[in-house]
């Protein structure tokens, strides 16, 4: 469905003497299979709305190939578009239009008789949970509901891969849960490649076969969420005690069988793999040493975890360039 070598997209900042090329995308390789559901990770500036835009014929790229939908990006942007479903993370729709006429509209503009359009729109509100919200300005509708709309203007010509990007944000936590089960049933239910940008590790763990993490412009890691957290080293194992006497005798236990110790007052922390064959006897060592426990706690790794030890920074660190989709001056 989708296949990229090699993609660079280059922006200027600044202006004369100051000006400055940097690369927003730098030689990125993907390749997304029919049916898939991949979430495309990264913090703020790492390139991920940049190759997402080249992706979906938005910006042209600097150098690289793609082809989506078996269409190249640069020399049939045309059928690109007409093959995929966008959903941007501003939204489609005119806040004082009537939905219906919005979504009526948008599949017209695919080719679709305003018969077939109204039908198909009024099928898609039903299956998303918008019924008599079709003569309702989106103004009008709550956040949940405008996502829903934004979908539904998305997949009005019932594309085979659709792009989502953000498309929870700014939803209270029962709209996003609501959300996800649409997207989910996009793939179970239609069949549909699902390409999607997040910047919520959960509904990247919850909805993507396969993860896809950039940073710097260049994809660092690849693979389900599962294995990217076996490749985290171990669990994170928390001991806290009353009795700050043991805190070095049991930071030295730690060491001996995890990495990564942090001892912060009396608690202390490690990670171990293979925590479940550990722990027991770690506690045994304890009870046979007087070190009475306050509390334990053992945390499986997180996305968040595999990203700190591929880049030694968190994927909600927004300290990075900006991306070159926010410039005024990308190429």
């Amino acid at each position: 469905m989708i296949h990229a070598r090699g993609l660079v997209q280059t922006f200027t900042t600044g202006r004369g003497k100051q000006a400055k090329e940097v690369r927003a995308v730098d030689g990125v390789d993907l390749d997304i299979a029919e049916g898939e559901v991949v979430g495309f990770l990264g913090p703020n500036g790492a390139g991920k709305t940049t190759t997402l835009r080249m992706l979906t014929t938005l910006l042209r790229p600097t150098a690289g190939t793609a082809t989506v939908n078996g269409y190249d990006v640069l020399t049939q942007s045309v059928d690109v578009r007409r093959s995929i479903g966008y959903v941007s993370q501003a939204g489609s729709t005119f806040s004082q239009a009537l939905a219906g006429d919005e979504v009526s509209d948008h599949g017209q503009l695919y080719g679709m008789s305003r018969r077939d359009a109204v039908a198909r729109g009024k099928q898609l509100f039903e299956e998303l949970q918008l019924d008599g919200l079709w003569d309702r300005m989106p103004k009008n509708m709550s956040g949940g509901q405008k996502r829903r709309l934004d979908i539904v203007m998305g997949l009005i010509h019932d594309p085979t891969l659709v792009f989502l990007d953000e498309p929870t944000t700014g939803l209270d936590p029962q709209a996003r849960a609501n959300l996800w089960e649409h997207i989910s049933k996009l793939r179970t239910d239609r069949g549909a490649t699902v390409f999607l940008t997040t910047h919520y590790l959960d509904e990247a763990d919850a909805l993507s076969d396969r993860i896809l993490i950039i940073d710097n412009g260049r994809i660092v890691a690849a693979d389900t969420p599962d294995n990217l957290k076996s490749q985290v080293s171990g669990d994170l194992v928390r001991l806290e005690f009353d009795d700050t006497a043991h805190v070095p005798g049991v930071a030295q236990l730690l060491d001996g069988v995890g990495s990564d110790v942090v001892v912060d007052g009396g608690a202390v922390s490690a990670r171990v793999r293979g925590s479940a064959r550990i722990v027991p006897g770690l506690l045994r060592d304890l009870e046979s040493r007087g070190a009475t426990l306050d509390s334990i706690e053992i945390v499986k790794p997180t996305l968040d975890d595999v990203f700190l030890t591929l880049t030694g920074r968190s994927l909600r660190d927004e300290t990075s360039t900006p991306d070159a989709a926010d410039q005024e001056t990308a190429q």
